[in-house]
């Protein structure tokens, strides 16, 4: 995938702040929130990104450019870009998972307490644990772990990062729903240098 982000000039932006490690986090989900990639291409000279990406299943997938851009004036500004990626092939959009508070996945057991509320900053703490233990959580891309939540229908879009001090095993978020409806929240850890994402559904009222 190869991709320019441009300014009001239509020129292509070259100046951007390093956030979490990165110039630019690039997001992909499909549209029925069944699939998702945190992705970090690299910018050549000339303002293009490029990154290897496999969308593993036929469908129509957003993918969101999140960065922070570095005006002439020295401010910074926090922008995110989305555009439709179409797989082709056979498309039947999977149901939603129902709500739930805790999953697996690779033998880790995740879960989280919390209640999102609309326009009001609420806690959420996710528990990563492995054979009944606290999970020995990693810093990845600076934080114990990323939180991508997208809302269901337009894909709204909220990427939150969490205290800067973690119990074990343990990682709190601090976020507001814009709107009522139901969500899918991707959580991000890393335990032993592997990355890996923990899903949940989530109903905000």
């Amino acid at each position: 995938l190869r991709f320019t982000v441009q300014g009001a000039d239509r020129r292509p932006v070259t100046s951007f702040a390093t956030v979490h490690e990165k110039p630019l986090h690039l997001i992909v989900a499909r549209r029925d929130l069944s699939g998702y990639q945190h992705l970090h291409p690299t910018m050549a000279a000339d303002g293009t990104w490029s990154v290897p990406l496999t969308l593993p299943a036929p469908g129509i997938w957003r993918a969101y450019a999140d960065f922070t851009v570095d005006t002439p004036a020295g401010q910074q500004v926090a922008t995110t870009l989305g555009v439709d990626l179409v797989a082709a092939g056979s498309y039947t959009p999977k149901d939603l998972p129902a709500p739930a508070t805790a999953t697996t996945v690779d033998g880790f057991a995740v879960s989280y307490t919390g209640t999102p509320s609309i326009g009001a900053t609420q806690p959420l703490a996710f528990r990563v644990a492995r054979d009944g233990a606290p999970a020995a959580l990693e810093p990845y891309l600076g934080s114990f772990g990323h939180l991508v939540t997208l809302r269901e229908g337009d894909l709204g879009y909220l990427h939150v990062h969490p205290d800067a001090v973690a119990a074990p095993g343990e990682v709190k978020f601090w976020l507001a729903a814009p709107s009522p409806g139901r969500y899918r929240m991707f959580f991000d850890f890393q335990v032993g240098g592997v990355v890996r994402t923990a899903e949940f559904t989530v109903r905000v009222e």
